[in-house]
């Protein structure tokens, strides 16, 4: 799991693995280095694309991907989720 804190600057990385699939990657890099490190993802060939995202859509990036893991272990058998009545009786 990626943690993301206010410190750091999200940017989310494109690279082509064939023609019509991309990986999209997530970096958390401090504030001191964004710079830096933006204008050395700018100076690869076109097929890589770089774009800050802001902290909030960067912890819904790792969130969803996340739940998606819950979900995947759920079905598998190897984890057990609350189920909708427990969620209401804990509140």
């Amino acid at each position: 799991m990626i943690l993301v804190d206010r410190s750091k600057v999200a940017f989310c990385l494109t690279l082509p693995i064939l023609k019509s699939l991309a990986v999209k990657i997530l970096l958390d890099i401090k504030d001191s280095k964004a710079d830096f490190i933006l204008e050395m993802l700018k100076g690869f060939p076109s097929y890589v694309k770089a774009k800050p995202v802001s902290v909030a859509k960067a912890r819904l990036i790792v969130d969803l991907k996340e739940a998606a893991s819950d979900v995947r272990l759920h079905k598998q058998g190897k984890l057990k989720l609350k189920t909708a009545q427990e969620l209401l009786h804990e509140l």
